[in-house]
């Protein structure tokens, strides 16, 4: 069970596949930081937590059932000529619930409903929780087949899956709290979610995006914006600079 660990391959795949692994969970991060931001403020640290637990005991459950998850980008059935799989229902499915849900999130945003401290915080904890669970299954389904793709020991995989979700748990409190800080960032990750649920819909009806390009263009965007709220900042902190100096010099003048 332990033999890879003498086998500088089986190294350099649990690098490699750890920091994919940790690229592919951004998407997942932004989508759990959304939904537990409407949580109060007393649960959203707790909330977070068993959401990225929930990722990691689905994509290591995936892992063991690997005959299973294979299976599943076989043909089920045909429609107009199209053979569809349990991965491409499974994807359109997931989509659909991302598209859904992040327009329901921009329309609460934009209409002022977003009010994460109401009236019946445990049951909207509980129901929170399912929603990150259903689309965890659908963000681990693709990243357990790259997985599979990338390394020959299963060990190697889980390392690699508990490793990348330890960084996510680390690294998600501080997303959480910058996307409740700047409300354009908020905006933008939702329309980033939109981006994915679009792409997999079209990943179900085999229309493939380099997955490249998605990144590059939410980099790009994250760091447009990163200008846009420094820029922002600039503008907040030279009013109250101009502000002390005009103090300071009427209190000369009356002197």
């Amino acid at each position: 069970m332990f033999e890879w660990i003498y086998m500088p391959e089986a190294w350099a795949a649990l690098a490699t596949l750890t920091l994919l692994e940790i690229v592919l969970g951004i998407d997942n991060i932004i989508f759990i930081s959304i939904l537990v931001g409407r949580l109060p403020e007393h649960q959203r640290r707790r909330g977070r937590l068993i959401g990225l637990s929930l990722a990691m005991l689905t994509r290591i459950l995936l892992l063991f059932s690997l005959t299973w998850v294979m299976g599943l980008t076989a043909p089920w059935f045909t429609v107009l000529g199209e053979e569809i799989s349990g991965r491409d229902l499974i994807l359109l499915g997931g989509g659909l619930f991302l598209l859904g849900k992040s327009s329901l999130e921009i329309h609460h945003a934009l209409e002022g409903e977003a009010d994460s401290g109401r009236a019946g915080g445990s049951a909207n904890f509980y129901s929170i929780l399912i929603q990150i669970a259903v689309i965890d299954i659908v963000f681990s389904l693709d990243s357990v087949i790259t997985a599979v793709g990338l390394a020959e020991h299963l060990a190697v995989m889980v390392v690699a899956i508990v490793i990348s979700v330890g960084v996510m748990m680390a690294a998600a409190g501080s997303i959480s709290a910058f996307v409740d800080r700047h409300p354009t960032i908020k905006m933008l990750a939702l329309s980033f979610l939109i981006l994915i649920g679009c792409m997999l819909v079209g990943e179900s009806l085999d229309l493939h995006v380099p997955k490249g390009y998605i990144y590059f263009a939410m980099a790009f965007s994250v760091s447009v914006e990163m200008l846009n709220i420094r820029i922002r900042s600039k503008r907040k902190v030279e009013p109250v600079h101009l502000r002390k100096a005009l103090k300071t010099e009427d209190q000369a003048v009356q002197k």
